[in-house]
């Protein structure tokens, strides 16, 4: 069974003990981890909240930390860095672990606690993320696929990133009948926009808001499919790269 959630607040701890889950949020918040990875950040730990974040740093070596995040899409005062991609620069994050604590995307990593495994995925590393789904669900049997969405409902650009997702790990199948409702909205999402990922950004509520906020490098940013061919693993509270495989 594959099952996408289009928001983590109605997840119960049941619907993910043990499970192999996807998280999505692409705009912005999962582009940036695989970012911040990819150019050689240890690790990203995820906060509810900006007290959090900041004991979090606290309680690290502040010398080796970033904190990173925003809330209603500005950075967080105090912080080093927003949610921007384009600011996780090799020169900012390399060798340090980024402390994160974003409206929409840590707290559906968070909303995670008891999977089996926890793959952070994005436009920008579509490809790894779909292999990944691919092994989980050929080795679970069950697959849940989180979308962080926005304000705790549906977001298209999340929910058209699940779909892409969806079909990856069906591995070519076209049967639906192990989908629940929500991935086979999320599959006929991808169906009615084909490739065209920078076309659901644009059109997508966040991404709008985004470009209207004067944040719209990072829609384009964040639609550039496999611009960081990474995998993410979020596991005792902080997430890290797995090695990259090919489902065979």
């Amino acid at each position: 069974m594959i099952d996408v959630a289009f928001a983590p607040n109605d997840l119960a701890a049941a619907d993910v003990a043990g499970r192999a889950v996807v998280v999505i949020d692409v705009l912005r918040a999962t582009t940036a981890i695989c970012a911040a990875l990819d150019h050689g950040a240890r690790a990203v730990i995820p906060a509810a909240g900006t007290d959090e974040a900041t004991r979090l740093a606290q309680a690290l070596d502040r010398r080796e930390v970033l904190l990173a995040g925003e809330r209603n899409l500005d950075p967080i005062p105090g912080f080093n860095v927003g949610n921007s991609p384009g600011e996780m620069t090799a020169d900012k994050v390399r060798g340090l672990t980024v402390v994160m604590s974003t409206t929409n995307g840590t707290r559906a990593l968070l909303a995670t606690v008891g999977a089996a495994e926890v793959v952070v995925a994005a436009a920008v590393n579509l490809s790894v993320a779909g292999d990944r789904a691919l092994q989980l669900y050929r080795q679970h049997g069950r697959l849940l696929v989180l979308c962080a969405g926005r304000e705790t409902g549906f977001g298209l650009d999340d929910a058209y990133i699940a779909g892409r997702i969806v079909i990856a790990a069906l591995g070519g199948r076209r049967s639906r009948k192990d989908l629940n409702d929500s991935a086979i909205a999320a599959v006929d999402l991808v169906r009615r926009y084909g490739s065209r990922i920078d076309r659901v950004f644009s059109l997508s509520r966040a991404g709008r808001e985004l470009k209207r906020r004067g944040y719209g490098n990072d829609v384009v940013y964040s639609a550039q499919v496999d611009a960081h061919p990474v995998l993410p693993i979020f596991h005792d509270r902080r997430v890290t790269l797995m090695p990259v495989t090919t489902a065979q």
